[in-house]
């Protein structure tokens, strides 16, 4: 019999998601959590001892001089992504880093570079891409399901931020930072977009404040877009809608029309609609909600259900294998630093058709 494998260790970076969602994932995967990086560190100290992490630093330098660690997440605000992965990357790390990726889809290349250089396992945390709703879809689409896919409809108000006295981290409310909704939910979309039907060809946008805020960043956006295929359609969310949640995923092809509400698959046809069995392998694990306690802010709340728990431990599943060496399933495809940058060109592109009031290409 060989000798049993050693525990791969992490060190998370974030001390609002990264404990919310990383560390159990992380633990859920198999990790061993070894240390907590915050810019407070009292907050950190609180938070690694009240989820049992052994070591709290205030810098990543810290953290990876304390431990041996194999791999670390980064889960902090956007503008502060690109120096803890290079710097992540210079020591050797395997690295996942959340989105938006970086500020520009320029920035976005050059860390792409340095991680192809540095030779290390590098993964964006588009979890959703194992959301057994969007999977089934994509997979449906992959299948031929559909036919040709012609029309697709993305869909999301929720009330969040209706309220303009609910508290978000400063950084969110300012567009220099990295802050708003585009970055934070229609990353998500542009990135279930292009691993559903393909890459786009060009948008145009509307990024406004819909509720009474004084921000620099969008609470909503309205993208129209034309892909590579020929496929069109829009993406519209609003976290300031004080009606009730509005969510829906739709894309109607030449032979049918599939369809998710949360993780129901519906489809319909010459034959007429049906609810589409999610496949065993896409299943993931159920939802388990973080300490509510934990939640300060009105941003905080996007997590409070625990529905990226159970797609992000099967990311991290993957991520482990990864650093592995061992194969992964074809499907679902994790999202690495390429698919960072293909994110990024669109979100650029989304910023500036909004900002010019036309229509952009997106670059390559």
């Amino acid at each position: 019999m060989g000798a049993k494998e050693s525990t791969l260790s992490a060190v998370v970076v974030g001390t609002n998601f990264g404990c919310l969602t990383h560390v159990r994932s992380l633990r859920a995967a198999g990790f061993d959590v070894t240390a907590l990086v915050g810019r407070d560190p009292t907050k950190t100290a609180t938070r690694a001892q009240r989820f049992d992490i052994p070591h709290a630093a205030t810098s990543l330098t810290e953290a990876l001089a304390a431990t041996e660690a194999d791999v670390v997440t980064i889960a902090t605000p956007p503008h502060t992504h690109a120096p803890l992965v290079l710097e992540a990357v210079h020591a050797h790390r395997h690295v996942l880093c959340e989105k938006p990726f970086a500020a520009d889809a320029a920035e976005a290349l050059h860390l792409l570079g340095e991680a192809r250089n540095a030779g290390i396992v590098h993964l964006l945390g588009t979890e959703f891409r194992w959301g057994a709703g969007q999977a089934t879809m994509a997979r449906l689409v992959q299948d031929g399901a559909l036919g040709e896919p012609r029309l697709a409809t993305f869909l999301l108000h929720i009330p969040l931020l209706a309220d303009p006295d609910g508290q978000v981290p400063a950084w969110w409310s300012d567009a220099a930072q990295g802050g708003g909704w585009l970055g934070a939910h229609a990353a998500h979309v542009v990135d279930q977009i292009r691993s559903t039907l393909g890459e786009f060809e060009a948008v145009s946008a509307a990024l406004p404040v819909l509720s009474d805020r004084d921000w620099s960043a969008e609470d909503t956006y309205v993208v129209h877009f034309r892909l590579r295929s020929g496929c069109v359609g829009t993406m519209q969310s609003t976290a300031s809608d004080w009606g009730p949640i509005l969510l829906i995923s739709r894309i109607a092809g030449s032979r049918a029309t599939i369809w998710a509400e949360g993780d129901v698959v519906r489809l319909s046809d010459a034959t007429g609609t049906q609810t589409v069995p999610i496949p065993v392998d896409l299943r993931t694990p159920p939802a388990t909600a973080p300490p509510a306690d934990l939640l300060e802010s009105a941003y905080d709340l996007l997590h409070a259900t625990g529905i990226d728990a159970g797609p992000y431990t099967r990311l991290m599943q993957t991520f482990r294998d990864l650093v592995r060496g061992r194969s992964v399933p074809p499907d679902p495809v994790p999202a690495t630093f390429a698919d960072g940058v293909a994110n990024m060109l669109v979100l650029d592109a989304i910023r500036r058709a909004a900002k010019e009031r036309t229509w952009v290409e997106v670059g390559d």
